[in-house]
């Protein structure tokens, strides 16, 4: 199974640290966010690592070169940053089976192979790992609404009134249907072609996602004390709470 690596955001929030670099290559307990992603992605299996690169791209391309500890990477450049889905679709030539996808932002201790095996079970369509996150928290993410099977009924992007607080982290399996999908989508009022739009096609679609609840923890390393939390975590000085799920209003 080949992995895609969302890893072209310039990290604006992540200033002073990406002053000079691009997000993923911010540095957490002496590594690159980008090395933690493709040492996870190499446990799973990957087969090959396609990284989908933009700010100070060339950063990332010469650090890394065209291997991860002999896993093939594969580089595709989107120009302009304008979301998810868009930055999903420079890779489409690219992937011919089903897939992993990460979030180049994002630090994990948690699960991600749960997702893997229900993907290659194929029983659904898509799997994600979601997180109960606080109230408050909700509105940073791609929040979700699960049906008594464990399947996601409905996504929505960063909403102001988060129907739930349970909400997509930056992990994920797709088949190539998600290509599709993300053709449809339209510009979100962000102005960005949104993941959690092409995700609620496929739902629409009759397709079937799968929720798995994460056992462990995740950081979207989105500000600087991002960063530091997840340097906590990873060398054990700080451990992470625990949230109830609710799906009710906050």
């Amino acid at each position: 199974m080949k992995a895609v690596v969302l890893a072209a955001g310039e990290g604006t929030r992540l200033r002073p640290l990406t002053e000079d670099k691009p997000k993923g290559m911010v540095e957490i307990d002496g590594k690159p966010i980008l090395t933690h992603c493709f040492e996870q992605l190499a446990e799973l299996g990957a087969e090959e690592l396609v990284v989908v690169v933009g700010y100070r791209k060339q950063d990332i391309i010469d650090y890394y070169e065209d291997e991860f500890d002999g896993i093939p990477i594969t580089y595709s450049h989107q120009r302009e940053q304008q979301g998810l889905a868009h930055a999903l679709l420079t890779v489409e030539e690219s992937i011919d089976d089903d897939f992993m996808l990460m979030l180049g932002d994002n630090v994990f201790d948690a699960n991600l192979e749960d997702v893997v095996r229900r993907q290659r079970e194929e029983r659904a369509d898509a799997a994600f790992l979601v997180e109960a996150v606080d109230w408050e928290e909700a509105s940073r993410y791609g929040v979700c609404d699960t049906n008594q099977f464990g399947e996601i009924t409905d996504v929505v992007e960063k909403p102001e009134d988060p129907p739930s607080n349970l909400v997509m982290t930056g992990f994920y399996t797709f088949t190539p249907a998600i290509f599709h999908a993300c053709h449809l989508v339209q510009p979100s009022n962000r102005g960005e072609y949104e993941i959690s739009e092409a995700i609620d096609l496929l739902i629409q679609s009759g397709r079937t996602i799968d929720a798995i609840g994460i056992d462990g923890w995740r950081i979207d390393v989105g500000y600087p004390a991002d960063r530091d939390e997840a340097e906590k975590r990873l060398t054990g000085e700080s451990s992470p709470a625990v949230v109830e799920q609710s799906t009710g209003g906050s």
